[in-house]
């Protein structure tokens, strides 16, 4: 078995997100419209597919449950989460369009969109950043190492540097958790 090869592999692909200036300024950025946005009254929204629906789902519960402290509730939802709205849009209009119309019917200006895709060529996920332009909603993007399409919609692209999806959805998580601390303790003025 080749288990600790898959180890060091992921280890590598921190080490590298570690290495990029840039990157980590992109995060840092995001952090901070997510801030901005909960203090103007803003809601921050996710989205994915598969493995990324659970992870968006999982980012959204730590900010709109609780991260490290017992704290005010702060507005975050996965879109994904209406099985009935997923099914019916889905079946009526097409699944490329059950964020986008989601998005449409809640967002306002001034809320913020995570979206998370490994290729960053999610169809569905385009549409929603595209619509949330359109409104007024700021775009991050969480994807691999080229951004996809969404490297060029996105308002701030987290990038993650490897072509392997389980490893970026590795790195997704953490950088999400990362996200979701500082933003905590940012809102709630924590150490």
């Amino acid at each position: 078995m080749e288990l600790k090869k898959k180890i060091i592999e992921s280890i590598e692909v921190k080490q590298n997100i570690l290495q990029d200036e840039v990157l980590l300024h992109q995060i840092k950025k995001a952090i901070t419209v997510c801030t901005q946005s909960l203090k103007q009254g803003g809601t921050i929204f996710f989205c994915g597919n598969g493995g990324s629906a659970s992870d968006a789902q999982h980012l959204a519960a730590e900010l709109s449950g609780r991260f490290y402290y017992d704290r005010p509730p702060l507005a975050s939802e996965a879109l994904h989460c209406n099985t009935s709205y997923l099914t019916a849009v889905g079946n009526d209009y097409g699944f490329n369009y059950v964020y986008a119309r989601l998005l449409q019917a809640n967002g306002k200006k001034g809320d913020v969109l995570i979206g998370l895709s490994t290729s960053g060529n999610s169809e569905n996920i385009i549409q929603a950043f595209q619509k949330a332009n359109e409104i007024g909603i700021a775009t991050i993007a969480f994807t691999g190492q080229d951004g996809g399409k969404l490297k060029n919609i996105s308002n701030i692209l987290i990038n993650i540097p490897s072509k392997d999806t389980p490893r970026i959805q590795e790195s997704h998580i953490t950088v999400g958790h990362l996200l979701c601390e500082y933003v905590e303790k940012e809102m709630f003025s924590l150490k």
